[in-house]
């Protein structure tokens, strides 16, 4: 440590941040201002709705919902913009989650799925909202379990017509956003089958309700009802009673009906079919990942600026300092509530932008990468479940560090809580993602492509050698420089050395992997039920998928810091990628102890360097989290507000 102190450029801070689409992020600060995108609290369900519905139609103006839509109905055609630009809209959640619904999932689904002639007809009416729409697939019996939905979509050569059908009641399609109160066409998945013969699940446009707002013929709607958040989203129920629409109605980019009712798709394969379908919508998931960083931000910014100027508890003179109040934020207990948390969503940010970019990439190629798309799925499912845990219990965190302000709903703690809480469930159960993560890993995306089902995984692993591959992030060459040139992991090694951090997490990954791998062989050789064989390792399982997460983002950071031209804020950076790595370490000790990569002396010496960064951070905390860019209108909560959060405080010891 020197006793340089660090004078860090906010803007310097906030351009990296901002990334590769700094100019939509700064563009949605341009755009999304005054009363009409400012936080309220206290409306009725009915009030909130309608308030929504009109944000959703003046956003609708601007250029934001055009990014992601292709040039031919008048949009950009940049996906990783749209994503980027979505984040920005914190100020109330429930149009963030609505508009996702209208231009991500539904405007989304029929680009992905649909033909040119489907774009050409409703893209545009997407676009500006005259057709506002829903995305129908989670059932009541099938959530997660996408491929086995019950909703039939069967066709009648005769009328050349669909016939949507729900059989029974666990069929129903259920917590619809748009569907209890705005939407007209929903994006039906129904198990499609014709002459006899099933062809699995595919997408279908069908209207739900006529022009006056009227349930359309066969279709029964239901209001969900209050939500502990998000009330400005109408969700709601739907079943369809023998509900017929033309054959064109078929989204059928990989997968359509002749007249006479003949079926043909360009993958042959059904299930590779079904996984390249539902492939084509991953953006949803990723979008989801980056809503919960924009919600966890907003807390840590709220959290921080007043844990910088509420006081509490005397500090007697001394050393020529007068008897003053303690700011709280100068309590090591409470610097160690925050500051790890903000130090986790550093690396998260930069894992999710790494994450975009991939997305972006993929969008654009001209051939399809299957590899590619296998390892993006892989990661958005893993991404979004460690950030939507995440911003769980940060938030949760900031709750406690406001004390009973923060308990205040004009503060907006509890309604970012309220509303973000869903986020661990919703495009994906986060259990189930690390599952499919995991099973990803063992499998290195290739040698059971479209096969993810359980019993498939334990079957193959029964009959496989296998041979840990680590999948690196994009930075690879500068990863494998600082493994290479790590002292290795023993007592000696340099706690802050990034090499060894890497190698540490890479050990930890690659022992749980490869231990999960000889566990389901040897237990399926052993002649064990493939169902009972996979369920009773379901903890190693995840244990795997989270090991494999905290080494991919702790590499994303350390490229996002690799990305940085200023000294002073790469410095600065540096030291928050340590205290994310080591607090990891931290919260992992028992692990790392049981398999012996640390001693109990070297543990402690772990918990000491967290403190000791938790103390040097803090002078940078109100920084780091104005660099977030997050304006104060969005925030509207009034403890983070006022001349004195805008300060730096006092300079700290910088390490080199």
């Amino acid at each position: 440590m020197s006793d340089r102190a660090l004078r860090v450029d906010e803007a310097e801070l906030r351009g990296l941040l901002d990334g590769r689409w700094a100019w939509a992020r700064e563009r949605a600060r341009d755009l999304l201002q005054g009363e009409e995108f400012a936080p309220v609290h206290g409306l009725s369900v009915d009030a909130h709705r309608a308030r929504v519905l009109t944000q959703l139609k003046a956003l609708a103006r601007t250029e934001i919902p055009a990014y992601g839509f292709p040039e031919s109905v008048g949009g950009r055609d940049d996906v990783g913009a749209s994503v980027v630009a979505f984040e920005m809209l914190v100020a109330d959640m429930s149009l963030m989650v609505k508009a996702g619904v209208q231009w991500g999932l539904f405007g989304g689904a029929i680009r992905a799925l649909g033909t040119e002639r489907h774009h050409a007809e409703y893209l545009a009416d997407v676009l500006s909202v005259d057709l506002p729409g829903c995305f129908a697939m989670t059932e009541t019996g099938h959530g997660s379990d996408v491929q086995h939905l019950r909703t039939t979509a069967t066709y009648d050569p005769a009328t050349e017509e669909f016939v949507v059908h729900t059989p029974d009641e666990s069929a129903r399609k259920d917590y619809i956003g748009n569907a209890a109160r705005d939407g007209r066409v929903a994006v039906v998945f129904a198990q499609l089958s014709t002459g006899g013969t099933e062809h699995g699940v595919h997408a279908l446009m069908v209207p739900i309700r006529d022009g006056d707002g009227s349930p359309a013929t066969g279709v029964r709607i239901e209001d969900c009802g209050v939500k502990a958040g998000l009330n400005g989203v109408d969700n709601g129920r739907l079943w369809f009673d023998q509900v017929r629409v033309p054959r064109t109605s078929l989204l059928n980019r990989y997968g359509d009906v002749a007249a006479d009712g003949a079926y043909s798709s360009p993958i042959d394969n059904e299930n590779r079919r079904f996984f390249t379908m539902l492939g084509t919508l991953v953006r949803g998931r990723i979008s989801v990942a980056g809503t919960a960083g924009s919600a966890t931000k907003a807390a840590l910014t709220i959290a921080t600026r007043y844990a910088d100027t509420r006081r509490q508890f005397i500090r007697p003179a001394s050393d020529g300092e007068p008897e003053h109040e303690v700011r709280i934020l100068d309590y090591l207990a409470h610097q160690r509530k925050l500051l790890p948390a903000l130090a986790r969503t550093y690396a998260l940010h930069f894992a999710h932008e790494e994450l975009v970019t991939r997305l972006s990439e993929l969008s654009r190629a001209t051939e399809r990468d299957e590899h590619a798309q296998r390892e993006l799925e892989s990661r958005a499912a893993g991404i979004k479940a460690v950030a939507t845990w995440h911003a769980t219990r940060t938030i949760q965190t900031c709750r406690e560090a406001c004390g009973g302000a923060g308990y205040l709903a004009e503060n907006r703690i509890p309604q970012l809580k309220a509303d973000s809480d869903v986020f661990t469930t919703f495009e994906g159960d986060n259990t189930v993602l690390l599952q499919q993560l995991t099973k990803g890993l063992l499998t290195d995306f290739r040698e059971s492509f479209g096969d993810l089902d359980q019993l498939g995984l334990v079957r193959f692993m029964a009959g496989r050698v296998f041979e840990g591959v680590i999948e690196r992030t994009a930075a690879k060459p500068l990863i494998d420089r600082l493994i290479a040139a790590a002292p290795g992991r023993g007592e000696e090694a340099d706690l802050y050395n990034r090499g060894w951090q890497l190698e540490l997490l890479e050990d930890r990954e690659k022992h749980v992997v490869e231990g999960l791998a000889r566990r389901l062989r040897r237990a399926r050789r052993d002649g064990g039920d493939a169902f009972e064989v996979f369920n009773r390792a379901q903890d190693h399982v995840l244990t795997a998928g989270r090991a494999h997460m905290d080494r991919v983002v702790l590499e994303a950071f350390v490229a996002g810091i690799d990305r940085c031209g200023d000294q002073a804020t790469a410095k600065l950076l540096n030291r928050v990628c340590d205290l994310y790595v080591l607090s990891v370490v931290e919260e992992e000790r028992a692990w790392f102890l049981e398999h012996e990569r640390l001693s109990a002396t070297r543990a402690k010496a772990v918990s000491q360097a967290v403190n000791e960064l938790c103390r040097g951070l803090r002078p940078y905390a109100v920084t780091l989290v104005n660099a977030f860019g997050l304006r104060d209108a969005w925030l509207g909560a009034p403890i983070a507000l006022g001349a004195e959060h805008a300060r730096q405080g006092d300079a700290a010891p910088a390490r080199d």
